[in-house]
């Protein structure tokens, strides 16, 4: 009778063991070999077994996107552009120890990757942004035997759902599910109060502004723009590249500059030299603009290298509100602003490291 009762015991406690395997256990739980399926941003499902240890990030901007996120907590190697030179990048300026990390690709948007190199550093995972066809991503995940999960800054980068879905499956990838979902809250909050801000300002009360020398693989002079920019877009501000149609960057002809006739100049730090060179050369041509002469020129932070830079763009979206529409920001200063955005995101507060660079928001002179 006792042996039948502890054999009906045995089988209880195994029944209940199934069924807590079957009601979703603790994740520590899980065998590391199944490891996750997911889809990344090119549609494609890839799977990676047990957890990641050991991780990469290639392509335009894609070690950004996994510092936001994990910081640099788990990479074993990176390419060669990000230690070539931290300019610009505040990623690497918060986080010098890439430096020290074995190279596994030159890097940059003309290049391919390197999946011997890769190899060499046994990741269990490379996070991409090369994948501009799908048979090139399958390619470099056949050549190394590694799920290659692709990654998207979507079409205009800052405040783009792509970008929110790229930092969440890095999240669910690297166990930091929770940090991705604060660093995505936040951007989102940012977005929110820049609308909130600008929302309601009547039409005819918008400063008409030209943004020029932007970056566009490379540093261009006044006639590099953008159109449909999403900082001006985020803060409902007039821009006059618009009245062309045209999305993204492109160069336009100077004279149209001047039949715009611009209330604010907005002039990026990173083609600042080579304005003021032209304004040597054609200062008659500056000094006919109305924002030239009531010295509404202002100069803004570069967030273009290597693509978006997502903290140092969003600063300058701050910096822009306070300079198009100061009453609407009068509690806002853009330097401190600046800080908490590349602390939060970064860490570190980067705003005086990248005035060394760059110099500050400021209002500035051509001559």
């Amino acid at each position: 009778m006792v042996k039948k009762v502890l054999i009906g015991l045995l089988a209880l406690m195994l029944v209940g063991t199934a069924l807590l395997a079957g009601c979703g256990g603790s994740p520590d739980n899980l065998d590391e070999n199944v490891g996750i399926t997911i889809t990344d941003m090119a549609n494609r499902t890839v799977t990676i077994k047990g957890p990641v240890e050991r991780a990469v990030a290639i392509g335009p901007g894609a070690l950004r996107l996994y510092t936001y996120i994990n910081g640099t907590d788990k990479l074993v190697g990176v390419e060669q552009i990000e230690v070539d030179s931290a300019v610009g990048r505040p990623y690497n300026l918060a986080h010098p120890e890439l430096a020290d990390l074995p190279v596994i690709g030159q890097g940059g948007p003309q290049n391919v990757p390197d999946p011997e190199k890769i190899l060499a550093v046994s990741p269990d995972v490379i996070f991409s942004t090369y994948g501009e066809e799908l048979a090139d991503i399958d390619n470099l995940q056949a050549q190394t035997g590694i799920p290659v999960v692709e990654l998207s800054y979507g079409e205009v980068a800052v405040f783009d759902p792509a970008v929110y879905d790229s930092l969440k499956l890095i999240g669910q990838i690297m166990n930091k599910e929770q940090r991705a979902q604060e660093v995505v809250d936040y951007m989102l909050g940012c977005h929110a109060d820049l609308n909130r801000r600008t929302q309601d300002i009547p039409e005819q009360d918008k400063p008409r502004v030209y943004i020029g020398a932007l970056g566009s693989r490379g540093s261009h002079g006044i006639e590099s723009t953008r159109g449909n920019n999403t900082l001006l877009n985020a803060i409902n501000a007039v821009n006059v590249a618009d009245e062309t149609g045209r999305t993204g960057s492109f160069m336009i002809d100077k004279e149209k500059l001047l039949a715009w006739d611009p209330d604010i100049l907005i002039i990026d730090a990173g083609g600042l030299a080579m304005v003021q060179e032209d304004y040597k050369k054609n200062p008659g041509f500056y000094r006919a603009l109305t924002a030239v002469k009531n010295g509404r020129i202002y100069r803004q932070l570069p967030y273009n290298y290597y693509t978006t830079n997502l903290d140092t763009a969003m600063a300058d979206a701050y910096f822009l509100g306070k300079t198009i529409y100061p009453e609407s920001f009068a509690d806002i200063d853009p330097a401190a602003k600046a800080d908490e955005i590349y602390s939060f995101l970064l860490g570190k507060p980067l705003y005086q490291r990248m005035c060394q660079d760059f110099g500050e928001f400021a209002q500035i002179r051509l001559d």
